[in-house]
């Protein structure tokens, strides 16, 4: 999938507050890091994650799923397998987010179809943790 880089960008600037389901408590994993440098860059995560319920992960209380957070969520960013994609954009639309992300890999036409019909914004195949270390460069290097 082929995204602008304007349309990364106001995605990313938009968003404040972002759901990332199928977060993990351990370290080494990528959904880990990327809610880490989410926090770090100033978003607002709520860890999503049947298993990890009423734990902290990163300090952030963990939520069984997308209707469990009562507060509006701007970005559902997931880290579940493909055949999970559809039914976290059902919900997505459900909380009326207003981005749907996929990370690396995980790509699902219906779903995207599904989320666009419906009024999202949407992003597979990216990370927002990469998008963002882009950014910061591409802002480093135009500020010379």
């Amino acid at each position: 999938m082929d995204y602008s880089e304007s349309f990364i960008t106001q995605i990313l600037n938009e968003v404040k507050t972002i759901a990332l389901v199928g977060a993990s408590s351990k370290q080494e994993r990528d959904s880990f890091k990327v809610m880490k440098s989410l926090l770090e860059n100033g978003y607002e995560v709520f860890p999503v994650n049947p298993n990890e319920e009423g734990n902290l992960i990163l300090e952030q209380i963990c939520y069984k799923d997308l209707s469990s957070i009562k507060k509006n969520i701007d970005m559902v960013d997931v880290f579940r397998a493909e055949d999970a994609i559809m039914e976290v954009t059902k919900e997505s639309i459900e909380i009326k987010a207003n981005v749907l992300w996929t990370q690396l890999g995980l790509v699902n036409e219906d779903a995207a179809k599904l989320a666009e019909n419906a009024g999202l914004k949407v992003v597979m195949d990216r990370c927002p943790k990469k998008e963002l270390e882009n950014q910061i460069r591409l802002r480093k290097k135009n500020s010379f």
